[in-house]
């Protein structure tokens, strides 16, 4: 079967039409949101201007390097790699292939982490005062909130849609993003920069929270992860276009999926404060493997569902608070 645009100069509603056909053609179960992602890429612009100018012609280097891109798409190549973007919590954020792309279920855990953050204020910032030595700054109506003294920590951070969402949500927090990966890192402060918080979001690269200074001990209030958790068993059943692109090392997590959890519940009890909470992105089943496994130290506060009703985030809370 033969696949293209065509010779000629197309404008962009032809141009849309023959790439929705192409992706449909290939598989893609999003062909025409695809095919308008990657031209609205290749031109700069909204994907309102593509419906508010549909006769705009093509130059021949625009046409080339979007055929191009769909023809990628065509094969497999997620999106968000080709156009090096993907939104997150209503945030643009750069992406690269050396890092997960951000899904829409993990703003579930981002939602949660603030809302936690904001109930430690409210009960009189006890955390912001522990961890700062200080009292909190009292707030209209007498509510106080932390004095830029509020530490969480995001293990395995990936892109920094957590740690950089965090930030620019809870203008009082410091985050700490940890990942084992040097180029994630520098995916994670380019974010950082772009979205104005670099200033509070510190990055450590090592294994989960021992690549924290030492100086953090026992000052987190709040852990978030998000950490490989497909079983390995389970590799045949990833879409191709995760499997064949997406970073394995952000993917898989042994043989259940939970090696890098277990790992972290052991190391999490020297950092976290008392009462601290941690916040688990999971897969469905996990959560009941994870609270046989638990140790006195830790209580389980409730498995969060996410907008499909699945399984997806599991809330703990280190023991004494």
């Amino acid at each position: 079967m033969q696949h293209g645009l065509g010779g000629c100069q197309l404008d962009i509603a032809t141009a849309l039409f023959h790439a929705t056909r192409w992706l449909r053609q290939a598989g893609s179960v999003s062909a025409r949101l695809d095919a308008e992602a990657l031209l609205a890429h290749v031109l700069t612009c909204d994907r309102l201007h593509l419906y508010r100018f549909p006769g705009q012609p093509l130059d021949a280097a625009r046409q080339a390097r979007y055929e191009d891109l769909v023809r990628r798409r065509a094969a497999g190549e997620p999106v968000a790699y080709l156009t090096g973007r993907r939104e997150f919590y209503g945030r643009e954020f750069l992406v690269t292939p050396a890092v997960l792309i951000p899904r829409p279920e993990t703003e579930l855990l981002v939602e949660l982490a603030a809302r936690r953050w904001t109930e430690y204020a409210r009960e009189g910032a006890i955390f912001a005062e522990t961890l700062s030595g200080r009292p909190a700054k009292e707030m209209a109506g007498g509510e106080k909130q932390p004095e830029a003294a509020g530490l969480i920590a995001d293990t395995g951070t990936g892109s920094g849609a957590i740690a950089v969402t965090l930030a620019a949500l809870l203008p009082g927090v410091r985050v700490l993003a940890t990942d084992i990966s040097v180029a994630a890192l520098e995916v994670a402060r380019q974010n950082a920069v772009r979205h104005g918080v670099v200033d509070r979001v510190e990055f450590y690269r090592g294994d989960l929270l021992t690549a924290l200074p030492e100086r953090y001990t026992g000052r987190l209030a709040l852990i978030c992860a998000n950490l490989p958790y497909v079983p390995e068993g389970e590799r045949a059943q990833l879409p191709p276009d995760v499997l064949h692109y997406e970073p394995h090392l952000a993917l898989f997590g042994g043989p259940d999926g939970l090696d890098l959890y277990r790992r972290l519940l052991v190391q999490a009890p020297r950092y976290l404060m008392p009462g601290g909470r941690m916040l688990l992105e999971i897969a469905p089943g996990q959560p009941a493997i994870l609270e046989r496994e638990l140790s006195p130290g830790w209580r389980l506060c409730g498995v969060h569902p996410d907008l499909a009703g699945r399984e997806r985030v599991v809330e703990l809370a280190r023991a004494g608070g």
